[in-house]
């Protein structure tokens, strides 16, 4: 049975403890982040068989910039290497390629890359979206002065501004690593998503881990605040 079949269309993860997985293992954390890297370009392939019509990774937060200038360094670095080697096969198996957060504001040649990629797979049928420099309040907020530019102030408004409106509803989060919490992501599209926490590290992820997650998701009653 497909993930659509089991009512799921559009999962988000929050991708964490590459770093934990490095420290375990005595490597420096560039390597928990490449096997991180490698762990995304394995679930996306698996993800095609699942059924799935959206899969949305939390990539690299509005608050990463915090960390040391070095491992944010890192991680541009292995942001360019996975547009480059990763775009050919985004588009050979039709999926297509969107940005959340304000990507924008990353290093311009990182955006000139992103842009081809979206050009080149607007076409897919399935969407992996990555939250780039991206932060939940910030997005509630720009989308609430946009809504207010427009008119009246409504949820309906709003929703309509968020960097996801084109996107189906959130119907799963998933945080990997332990932690529970959301750490400011999909703030407002989580509102009445199923949650689902897993002691499992990023790196050791695996579309085994997602299809378990997607068959506890199954068993659950989803009210919507009803009864």
């Amino acid at each position: 049975m497909t993930a659509a079949a089991r009512g799921a269309r559009h999962v988000a993860i929050i991708m964490d403890g590459n770093g934990r997985w490095a420290k375990r293992r005595h490597l420096p954390r560039v390597v928990g982040h490449q096997r991180g890297v490698e762990a995304v370009r394995a679930l996306v392939r698996g993800c095609r068989q699942l059924g799935l019509e959206c899969l949305t990774l939390y990539a690299f937060s509005s608050e990463n910039w915090k960390r040391p200038e070095d491992e944010v360094g890192d991680l541009m670095n292995l942001m360019r290497k996975f547009i480059k080697s990763d775009l050919p096969d985004f588009i050979e198996h039709g999926v297509r390629l969107k940005i959340i957060g304000d990507w924008q504001g990353l290093a311009p040649d990182i955006v000139t890359m992103l842009d081809d990629a979206l050009e080149r797979t607007a076409g897919g049928s399935m969407t992996v979206a990555v939250a780039l420099n991206y932060g939940s309040q910030q997005e509630i907020a720009r989308a609430a002065s946009r809504a207010a530019a427009k008119g009246q102030v409504t949820p309906e408004a709003i929703e309509a501004e968020l960097d996801t409106a084109d996107l189906p509803p959130l119907d799963l989060l998933i945080r990997t690593s332990g932690e529970v919490r959301l750490s400011n992501f999909l703030l407002w599209q989580a509102a009445y998503a199923e949650m689902y926490f897993t002691d499992v590290l990023w790196p050791d992820f695996k579309v085994e881990h997602l299809q378990a997650a997607l068959d506890e998701f199954a068993t659950r009653e989803r009210r919507y605040g009803g009864r």
